[in-house]
């Protein structure tokens, strides 16, 4: 069976399409510097914006390759999650990038709304990123630890993350 056809979309393409849909605040900027090529997309329009890019018939992004969260440190005050997105019948892939602050104030950790109700394989990407980098998703099914134990303190692959010295009457030793 042969892909279907349609004519190539490139990530600014896309970027005009999501903002005739959405307002252009709602992609304010393409990332140029990455493989593959994307766009930032505003936190408060995630949801909406990987539903229409998984049902419309132009874009069809079908398939979550990798949900990946970045600390950018306490200077930067960001924290941002990264989309690799994939169209399995157009062979096609966009990076989509939600930045949000590391820590909101009165907040326990930054909160990005869930999109495992638009991709499954999300639900265990998120579940790694909220372990290791801190991050709530809002909607969660079953938003708990995934690699280390439940009552392990921190998130260690935030920049100013200290390793606690005893876990359990255990001497943890790096």
């Amino acid at each position: 069976m042969s892909p279907i056809s349609r004519t190539e979309m490139t990530h600014t393409d896309i970027q005009s399409l999501l903002q005739s849909e959405f307002g252009a605040s709602c992609v304010p900027e393409t990332i140029e510097n990455a493989t593959p090529k994307g766009l930032v997309v505003s936190v408060e329009k995630l949801q909406d914006v990987c539903l229409f890019l998984r049902d419309n018939e132009r874009t069809f992004f079908d398939s979550l390759s990798c949900l990946t969260a970045i600390d950018n440190g306490v200077e930067a005050n960001t924290i941002e999650v990264n989309y690799n997105l994939y169209s399995i019948p157009y062979n096609s892939q966009l990076l989509l990038r939600v930045i949000v602050a590391r820590n909101e104030e009165g907040a326990e950790l930054p909160m990005i709304p869930t999109v495992s109700d638009v991709w499954k394989t999300a639900e265990w990407h998120e579940r790694e990123a909220f372990d290791l980098v801190g991050i709530k998703f809002d909607g969660h099914p079953d938003l708990r630890r995934i690699l280390l134990p439940t009552d392990w303190q921190g998130h260690p692959l935030r920049k100013d993350y200290s390793t606690q010295e005893y876990y359990h009457g255990m001497k943890v030793d790096y």
